[in-house]
C-alpha cells in the first residue's frame, strides 16, 4: 500500500537522539510511504513514490500528519482492582510513602492481584490496552510487579504474553519482582532482596526458556528508593539478573536520590526511569552512557507534585531522553502518550518536536527496539499514525482529546472509530 498526501511526514530517521539534537523530526512535506508485508519499503514525497509505484493500492492521508506510532517505554499495565480511595487520601495531603508504609499503595494492589485469576487479570487489562492503541501507542513496555511472589509474578507474565498474542498492541516484557518489599518480609527487607536474586530470577530464567522461548528475555527492573530497595540491594538484584542473561532497567530518584541512575549507567541498563530528584553527578553519568533517561511526567501530575524530571539538565549533559505514561493504578492511570507529551511540554519545557522524538525513536531505544520501531524508514516495521490534524505542533498544544485518526500496525490499517477492527 502507498500512503500518500501527508501534510507532514515525520520520519525521525538517524537513530536515538542525544542531548540538544533531540527534536530532529526529519519532516517531508507532502510525504508518502510504501509498505509491504508488515515492513516499510520506501519513503519520500507523494510525487516521487506515485511515479515509482504507479500500480500500488493507495490510502490518502488527507493532508494530515503521518508519523511513527508512539512507543510507551514504562507501564505497569497489568493489575487487578483500583485505588480510588487512596487518590482521595493523597488529595487530602497524605504522602504516598506514608500510604505505602500503612499497607496501601503498591501493597493494596498486590493483595487484589494475588487473588485474581488469570482470566480476571486479562479481562481488566484488555481495555487498558485498547485505550493505549486507540491513542496511538503501537508498542508498549509492560511490567509485572503486583505479585511480589514467584507464582503470581509468573502468572502476570503468562497473562501479558497471551494479551500480546491476541492484540495489535505489541508488548515488551519486564519482570519487576523487586517493585516493593513483599508484605511477608516487612521486618526483613534484605531477606526479600535475597529471595528475588537467589530464587525468583533463576526460576524466571527456567520458566521463560520453557514457556516463552520465541520471545526475547524480559527486562529485569528494581525500584531503588527509600522504603523500597536500597542501592546495595538494587545492585545485588541487577547483578544477578545480568549474570542470568536478562537486560536491565531501574526505577530511580522518584522521591530520594540514592544513586540508582549512576548504577544503571554503570551496569549498561537500557533505561533509568522517573529521575525527578537526580543529582548532577548522576545526570552526568547518564550523559556518558547508553542508558536512556525515561521521564514519567504523568506521575508527578497524578501526585499533584510540582517537581518534574529536569529535562534541560539531562539534555545539556548529552543524555538520551524519553517519556512514558507510567500507566499504573496508584499514581498515573493514563493510557495516552499524547497527554504525556502535553505534560512534558508544559512542565519539562520540551518543545513539541522534542517531546515527539522522546515518545518515538528514543522511547524505542529505551526498550532496545529502535532497530525495528520508532521511526519511518525503509526496512522497519510499518507502525505509523495518521492524525486528524495537518501540523505536528498540535500534539502537545492540544490535550484531553485524541488526535489519532488511523493506526497502522505491522502494515495493517485500523480506524480509531472501530478500535481493533481492520478497515483496509
Amino acid at each position: 500500500m502507498l500512503i500518500h498526501s501527508a501534510s507532514q511526514l515525520l520520519t525521525l530517521t538517524g537513530g536515538p537522539q542525544r542531548g540538544k539534537a533531540l527534536g530532529s523530526l526529519g519532516v517531508i512535506e507532502n510525504g508518502a510511504v510504501v509498505m509491504r508485508e508488515e515492513r516499510i519499503v520506501a519513503v519520500g514525497t507523494t510525487d516521487e513514490l506515485r511515479n515509482a509505484y504507479p500500480d500500488e493500492p493507495t490510502l490518502d492521508a488527507g493532508r494530515c500528519v503521518l508519523m511513527p506510532g508512539f512507543v510507551d517505554p514504562h507501564t505497569h499495565l497489568i493489575w487487578a482492582g483500583d485505588r480510588a480511595n487512596e487518590f482521595e487520601m493523597k488529595m487530602s495531603g497524605t504522602p504516598y510513602l506514608d500510604i505505602l508504609a500503612a499497607g496501601g499503595g503498591i501493597l493494596s494492589t498486590v493483595k487484589a492481584t494475588r487473588t485474581a485469576s488469570i482470566e480476571t487479570l486479562m479481562a481488566e487489562t484488555r481495555p487498558r490496552m485498547l485505550r493505549m492503541f486507540r491513542h496511538g501507542t503501537t508498542t508498549a513496555e509492560a511490567k509485572t510487579g503486583y505479585g511480589l511472589q514467584t507464582s503470581t509474578e509468573l502468572r502476570l507474565l503468562k497473562a501479558l504474553i497471551a494479551l500480546n498474542d491476541e492484540s495489535p498492541l505489541e508488548l515488551a516484557f519486564t519482570f519487576l519482582g523487586a517493585h516493593a518489599i513483599a508484605p511477608e518480609y516487612r521486618e526483613d527487607p534484605q531477606a526479600y532482596a535475597d529471595e528475588v536474586a537467589n530464587t525468583m530470577l533463576p526460576m524466571l530464567k527456567e520458566w521463560w526458556e520453557t514457556h516463552a522461548p520465541r520471545h526475547s528475555p524480559p527486562f529485569v527492573d528494581v525500584f531503588c528508593e527509600t522504603k523500597a530497595f536500597t542501592l546495595e540491594q538494587s545492585r545485588q538484584i541487577l547483578t544477578r539478573a545480568r549474570s542470568l542473561g536478562f537486560p536491565l532497567k531501574i526505577h530511580a530518584d522518584e522521591f530520594d536520590n540514592l544513586g540508582g541512575a549512576s548504577l544503571a549507567a554503570e551496569m549498561n541498563a537500557a533505561s533509568a526511569d522517573h529521575l525527578v530528584v537526580t543529582s548532577d553527578a548522576d545526570i552526568e553519568a547518564l550523559g556518558r552512557s547508553d542508558t536512556v533517561a525515561v521521564a514519567l511526567p504523568c506521575t508527578p501530575f497524578g501526585l499533584a507534585e510540582s517537581h518534574y524530571t529536569p529535562a534541560k539538565k539531562l539534555l545539556d549533559a548529552n543524555a538520551m531522553l524519553a517519556i512514558a505514561t507510567d500507566c499504573n493504578p496508584g499514581t498515573s492511570w493514563n493510557e495516552s502518550m499524547q497527554f504525556a507529551i502535553a505534560l512534558a511540554c508544559r512542565y519539562m519545557k520540551l518543545t513539541p518536536a522534542q517531546a515527539i522524538a522522546a515518545a518515538t525513536i528514543n522511547a524505542a531505544h529505551a526498550i532496545r527496539r529502535a532497530d525495528s520501531v520508532g521511526s519511518i524508514e525503509a526496512g522497519k516495521q510499518a507502525d505509523m499514525l495518521i492524525l486528524s490534524v495537518n501540523d505536528y505542533r498540535q500534539i502537545g498544544y492540544r490535550y484531553g482529546t485524541n488526535l489519532v485518526k488511523h493506526i497502522i500496525k505491522r502494515g495493517q490499517v485500523y480506524s480509531v472509530d472501530v478500535g481493533y477492527y481492520r478497515t483496509a
